[in-house]
């Protein structure tokens, strides 16, 4: 793993004093991860009051809150994969004692089924929280508050009827679920329901006390740990800097053995707006998507009283940001996450892959290549590492080419880019010269020509 620059390090340590002062943290883990782990990484404060002069490290266990939203996401998605369920399937399906009909596994996943936030019961007030049989009985009688794909309404209640699902399909509890397919096969041996009963607070390798800073004094009010119940699978579990650095590094470059590479992908694409204010930030299947510049970050925030953490990914530049704190009142923690990672991005970019030459030109793309006219525009077709591309000209270069794919002679699927899913056709005459072609229908033609000018 690349050690970064002197200048990079004084950089990220200066970031993480200011925030930690203007937030009045009593203690914060920060790292950045690249190359499958921890590139940077440092502790400010105190992981305990009582033992100030120990801070907290990557092997210290915060509790993540709502970042268990995406281990929940990843496991009903990998159960989807499997033929278990689908994205359409409603939630009555699998949970039938429900009786809130219509709502999809989608609409779940995204915070757009219009569901109330949290369970009945006042529950933030109370701090007792239901156990599964109250829960979805509890959920039979919650308030539908928004119309399906109305607004984004974020809801804790629909992701803990989401463990509930996965607890149904897979024979077993959500949290052995997910030990299984997800904390063994990375490897997360320090993520847990709760904190670990064997971590101390504050010692080495244990686990931070988490605090709420009053607002009119400087002194720290210690905050216990909440038994969440059946909200485990929305915000549940305890875990590590060391452990969030492999998560993130999974969110970069997903292994297959947990999730396929495409099904990630997928979770990655936008469902609705979150900041219809501003659109610098969207849902996902079980992860936000944020905006930082031309930067698209994927991630999850979580609270929960005395711990505020965020783990964002740019998984283009494979670079993501950790913050974990001690504090039930830190302000922006995904901006925090952000702007470590966009500081080594934009300070120490990764290196571009080199250029390297294809070995061949298949026969049937050769009388394809060079510049097409559609609707009046062109776009030049080539052939990269023998598969088809297709640029349209003055096209800006952080959008990708059209990449195609050969379903049958002179058939092609646009399988990446514009026009992405659709057809390509190929028309030859009776001498086998190309003499046209369709794109989504559309038209293609060696010469640019009016809308009907071919007929």
């Amino acid at each position: 793993m690349t050690e970064l620059r002197d200048d990079t390090v004084r950089k990220l340590h200066r970031t993480v004093l200011d925030r930690q002062r203007a937030g009045r943290i009593p203690g914060l883990f920060a790292g950045v991860v690249r190359d499958g782990g921890l590139v940077w990484q440092e502790g400010v404060g105190s992981a305990d009051l009582a033992d100030p002069a120990v801070p907290p490290d990557a092997d210290h266990q915060f509790l993540i809150a709502s970042n268990t939203k995406t281990f929940t996401a990843v496991l009903v998605m990998a159960l989807r994969d499997e033929g278990r369920l689908s994205l359409d399937d409603t939630l009555d399906t699998f949970v039938p004692e429900v009786t809130q009909r219509g709502l999809t596994i989608r609409q779940c996943l995204a915070h757009v089924s219009g569901m109330q936030r949290e369970p009945l019961g006042d529950v933030w007030e109370t701090l007792v929280n239901p156990d599964t049989a109250e829960l979805v009985s509890g959920f039979n009688q919650a308030e539908r508050v928004h119309r399906p794909h109305h607004v984004w309404h974020y809801s804790n209640l629909v992701f803990s009827m989401l463990g509930e699902v996965v607890a149904r399909l897979d024979a077993r509890p959500w949290a052995e679920s997910l030990r299984a397919r997800i904390l063994d096969p990375l490897e997360m041996r320090r993520t847990t329901v709760g904190f670990a009963p064997s971590t101390g607070p504050g010692q080495r390798g244990g686990r931070v006390q988490g605090y709420y800073v009053p607002p009119w004094t400087d002194v720290p009010v210690p905050q216990d740990q909440l038994d969440l119940r059946a909200l485990n699978p929305c915000g549940g579990l305890a875990s590590t800097g060391a452990d969030m650095a492999r998560w993130s590094a999974f969110v970069a470059d997903p292994v297959a053995e947990v999730l396929a590479p495409a099904t990630l992908e997928e979770m990655c694409e936008p469902q609705v707006v979150m900041d219809r204010e501003r659109w610098t930030a969207a849902m996902g299947l079980g992860f936000f998507l944020v905006r930082s510049g031309t930067r698209t970050y994927v991630g999850h925030t979580g609270g929960m009283p005395g711990h505020i953490t965020a783990v964002f990914t740019d998984r283009e530049a494979k670079t993501g940001g950790v913050v974990l704190t001690g504090s039930g009142s830190t302000p922006d923690v995904a901006g925090f996450a952000t702007t470590l990672a966009d500081l080594v991005t934009n300070h120490e970019p990764l290196d571009p892959e080199p250029w390297r030459p294809g070995t061949a030109v298949p026969p049937e793309l050769a009388e394809l290549v060079g510049v097409w006219y559609s609707e009046g525009s062109p776009f030049v077709f080539s052939v990269r590492q023998g598969g088809l591309e297709a640029r349209a000209e003055g096209q800006p270069e952080h959008k990708p080419a059209s990449r195609f794919e050969q379903v049958s002679p002179d058939l092609f699927r646009t399988v990446a880019g514009r026009e992405h899913g659709e057809l390509l056709r190929v028309t030859r005459d009776a001498a086998g010269q190309v003499t046209k072609m369709n794109w989504a229908t559309y038209l293609v033609t060696r010469q640019p020509l009016a809308f009907g000018e071919w007929l």
